[in-house]
């Protein structure tokens, strides 16, 4: 099957989802100035949950009754958002932001194990073998020789990142248990979820915020959430029916180079050579797992 065709519009809205994304790694560090991490988390998907339960009864949709397809969403919630979105707050309080994203861009390639070992229509191929070998070497160059040695909190974090996108690799192969949904019901049942299951957690670890966060703060929370949560599904999802999973895949590229961009622009952080080499290795290795350049080359060595 052959990838759908890439429009203007499309290309737009894949840009726009990158900016999401990307900048949601800037929110978090803004946000993180003064909240902890759970409370960060909590505050992110209850209010995207909110947006997207009114956008979804907007569109005349409803959320489902069965009980059933509710402990599909609470699955998806904890692998989708409440572990990997903690995970990640939480290494961002060890590693900066465009490290984070870097990292964070590994999980096509974790998903391709997953898929492999727990369905069967997504079989591992040579290319995707490649791919994964690929990436896992950037992740090791990226990480460096300091793990081998004494565990730094720096190390720590960018681990913790690397286990959030493992876990969203198994929610990706899980997800498909919603397809017979509509996408935005699917996306506001998780997120329902996953409020549901973060504030009882927010409240033990972190406790009741002592005071009210400053304005910068309360924004930043604000944008993960509406804008990096929120409308990031929805143009997900548009994206996703207009130009399919193959092309859906390219945003993997895009996000670090728009979280560097913010980094390096509004937070004033720096790549060291190690993280630009191995940024490098595991978009070689994306680009194995989505095998467009490959299946290119191969009619010009065939000519």
């Amino acid at each position: 099957m052959t990838a759908k065709q890439m429009g203007p519009a499309e290309w737009l809205l894949l840009i726009a989802l990158s900016v999401l994304w990307g900048g949601s790694f800037l929110f978090v560090e803004i946000a993180l100035e003064g909240a902890r991490p759970l409370t960060l988390v909590f505050g992110r998907v209850s209010i995207a949950a909110l947006v997207l339960v009114v956008y979804v009864h907007a569109r005349g949709e409803r959320l489902p009754a069965d009980r059933r397809v509710w402990m599909r969403f609470a699955v998806m919630g904890f692998l989708n958002n409440l572990v990997p979105f903690a995970l990640i707050a939480w290494g961002q309080t060890h590693i900066d932001s465009g490290l984070a994203s870097i990292i964070n861009a590994t999980t096509p390639l974790f998903t391709v194990l997953v898929a492999h070992a727990f369905t069967t229509d997504e079989r591992m191929t040579a290319g995707r073998l490649a791919g994964v070998v690929l990436g896992l070497a950037g992740v090791v160059v990226l990480i460096g020789p300091s793990a081998l040695g004494e565990v730094g909190v720096a190390v720590v974090g960018e681990l913790a990142v690397l286990a959030a996108a493992v876990s969203y690799a198994f929610a990706g192969v899980w997800g498909r248990r919603l397809g017979g949904l509509p996408p935005a019901v699917a996306a506001a049942g998780m997120l329902v979820c996953s409020s549901v299951m973060a504030a009882p957690l927010a409240l033990a670890v972190d406790g009741l915020p002592r005071a009210v966060p400053a304005l910068p703060v309360l924004a930043a929370i604000l944008a993960i959430a509406v804008l990096s949560t929120a409308l990031a599904y929805i143009l997900y999802f548009r994206i996703l029916a207009a130009a399919g999973a193959t092309n859906l895949l390219l945003v993997t590229f895009l996000i670090p180079v728009t979280a560097i961009l913010f980094g390096v622009v509004l937070l004033g952080e720096r790549l060291g050579a190690s993280a630009l080499a191995g940024m490098a290795l595991i978009f070689a290795g994306l680009a194995c797992v989505d095998g467009r350049v490959l299946a290119r080359l191969r009619p010009a060595r065939a000519a």
